[in-house]
């Protein structure tokens, strides 16, 4: 498999172990259904907040494909996504459409 180009991050606020929890679980959903257009590649927690690193060819695919899945979770209305080329350091950002600045911590 050649190495993909992109790396989406799906970013939740986190400050306890139930959100791990719910992190992990929600990453396992990810897996489940991303199909070939994805890997699930890390994730991590920390300074208030959860990140799920995906790898993919097809970040905004990949994010259609989650968003479709999720439908209306209520954990959508936090969720920030944002994909970089692998190496950069610029994020476009995916959701929400009016988030002006994204970092990882």
């Amino acid at each position: 498999m050649n190495a993909m180009k992109y790396q989406l991050v799906l970013q939740l606020p986190a400050s306890s172990l139930k959100d791990y929890d719910e992190m992990i679980e929600f990453e396992a959903t990810i897996i489940k259904h991303l199909g070939g257009v994805g890997v699930v590649d890390a994730h991590d927690m920390g300074s208030g907040e959860t990140n799920i690193f995906i790898l993919t060819d097809e970040p905004k695919l990949s994010f259609e494909r989650i968003e479709a899945f999720l439908g209306t979770k209520d954990f959508m209305v936090n969720l920030k996504a944002a994909f970089r080329e692998i190496g950069v350091n610029n994020f476009t950002i995916l959701h929400p459409p009016n988030l002006k600045h994204f970092t990882v911590a």
